[in-house]
């Protein structure tokens, strides 16, 4: 380990300014008329997503070849185009649909195949690639001078939805080069060097939790849940929701498998992850424990893949921010240091609270996921309650044995829909929902040093009173949700 170089930014697509989003803002508009075809759909998105012709205008639209697209940012702008208009396809009718045309598929696959990112609305897409700055003179890690390019609705809550995590990425840039000097400090047994750079990686941390925070001011939780919310959906798990197989990417050959992927989730930020990465943090797959003691732990059998929502993430994201996770992974010796140096004061506080912080970046999420998902959730079936009970026939009419509540069509369809099994929480990016976040936040304190800090970080009590969730099933994204505490969902961290 220590003789392997440390990650270069610049040689992973990433940029010293602005981390994992461009050093250039994305592009507005593909140069090449030949692809006005694509910019005029995506630009008219809201109007055919109203008039339900979306499906009409794309399946009308020629198969344009991406010989044409040049630099990376064209690719890009590409890949963010055929997104939107791919799920609008796919979801933007009463029933959603399993197959998407050639004029969408065939250039979706090349383009993902270029930028090694599967083709679907990923947090690259939604996020990553879809901002431009008001001001260009001006920060991007600031929310008042970002807008978005292309949203599905057209409202200012789903553009504020996808600008909160832009200018989180924007914030925490200046976060990884003092990661890497942290990780080198401690290659020289430079303390004062080590301490320093925790110390500033807390106090940003602290500043990324405010930035989520923000979340409130302009999206309305009721407009998240029932119109944007169904848009961001995935192919995986969504058999309810009208895929029982996934969708079908038609290129020509007659003989296309049917295709399952999450959507667009916040796990799929690099950023959050390479954090985990420098603090020692490990993600078990949702609803294993932590073995209890020391002792030999279980290699993992060769060739099994083990269920692991955090890392199967990773192949959400582009290629080179994948591979920078990895070497990341192969270099990072800050938790070791740490315990090395367990006696210096000052480092296990600042390691301590970069666990605590990045643990109450976690517990704001589970915040929101509770107010943007339960809340409507509950709202909605109360309402779909009383107009059930405004309508249900008298008991002399319904035989006797008959569910009234199985037949009634009033409840909303689709992905706004209340299960029937309790026990089938759906979350955003194709895991449960509250259970994973809490698993998640939990399994940040662990790593900690300090016997009292210890013990805060890993009391999910002290965080987050409540009940905890009981058996889950993992399952699709941006599914069903119940009116528990315990379940919701937005992108999640």
């Amino acid at each position: 380990m220590v003789n392997l170089p440390l990650p270069k930014l610049e040689d992973y697509s990433i940029s010293t300014r602005t981390g994992f989003l461009p050093d250039v803002p994305p592009l507005a508009a593909l140069p090449d008329p030949y692809y006005a075809p694509w910019e005029t759909t995506v630009s008219n998105l809201q109007p055919l997503l109203l008039s339900k012709k979306i499906r009409q205008v794309i399946d009308g639209l020629p198969v344009l070849s991406t010989d044409r697209l040049e630099t990376e940012a064209e690719w890009r702008r590409a890949y963010l185009i055929l997104s939107f208009l791919s799920h609008s396809y796919i979801w933007g009718d009463n029933a959603a649909s399993e197959v998407l045309p050639a004029p969408i598929s065939i250039p979706y696959l090349a383009v993902s195949k270029k930028l090694e990112v599967v083709p679907v609305a990923t947090y690259a897409a939604l996020c990553l690639w879809n901002f431009r700055p008001i001001f260009p003179d001006d920060s991007i890690d600031c929310l008042d001078n970002l807008a978005t390019l292309h949203t599905f609705t057209g409202a200012l809550d789903e553009s504020w939805f996808y600008l909160v995590s832009v200018a989180i990425e924007a914030r925490g840039a200046t976060i990884l080069p003092a990661l890497l000097d942290a990780i080198h400090g401690a290659r020289e047994n430079n303390l004062d060097l080590v301490v320093s750079h925790l110390q500033f990686f807390a106090e940003r941390l602290g500043e990324l939790t405010h930035l989520l925070g923000r979340m409130y001011e302009n999206c309305d939780p009721h407009i998240f849940y029932s119109r944007i919310r169904p848009y961001l959906a995935g192919s995986k798990n969504m058999a309810e929701a009208g895929l029982p197989q996934g969708v079908r990417y038609l290129d020509g050959s007659g003989d296309e498998p049917f295709r399952q992927y999450s959507g667009g989730s916040n796990a799929q930020s690099s950023l959050i992850q390479a954090f985990d990465i420098l603090l020692g943090v490990e993600h078990r797959p949702t609803g294993d424990k932590k073995p209890e003691g020391p002792g030999p732990e279980t290699p993992p059998q060769h060739g099994l893949k083990i269920h692991n929502f955090i890392l199967e993430m990773r192949d959400y994201m582009p290629g080179p921010h994948r591979r920078f996770l990895e070497h990341l992974e192969r270099v990072s010796n800050i938790q070791s240091y740490v315990k090395e140096h367990s006696s210096c004061g000052a480092l296990t506080v600042a390691y301590d609270a970069c666990l605590h912080m990045l643990r109450g970046f976690r517990d704001k999420h589970i915040q929101i996921v509770s107010r943007y998902i339960v809340l409507p959730a509950k709202e909605q079936r109360g309402m779909a309650v009383e107009r059930l009970a405004t309508t249900r026939p008298k008991p002399s009419v319904a035989p006797l044995g008959i569910n009234l509540h199985l037949g009634y069509r009033a409840q909303p369809k689709g992905l706004a829909r209340t299960p029937n099994n309790r026990s089938d929480l759906r979350g955003t990016g194709g895991t449960a929902l509250i259970p994973f976040l809490k698993q998640a936040r939990d399994e940040t304190g662990e790593p900690s040093i300090g016997v009292w800090a210890r013990r805060l970080l890993t009391d999910s009590r002290i965080a987050l009173p409540g009940r905890e969730a009981e058996s889950v099933r993992i399952q699709g994204l941006a599914g069903q949700w119940l009116d528990s505490e315990d379940v919701g969902g937005i992108c999640h961290w």
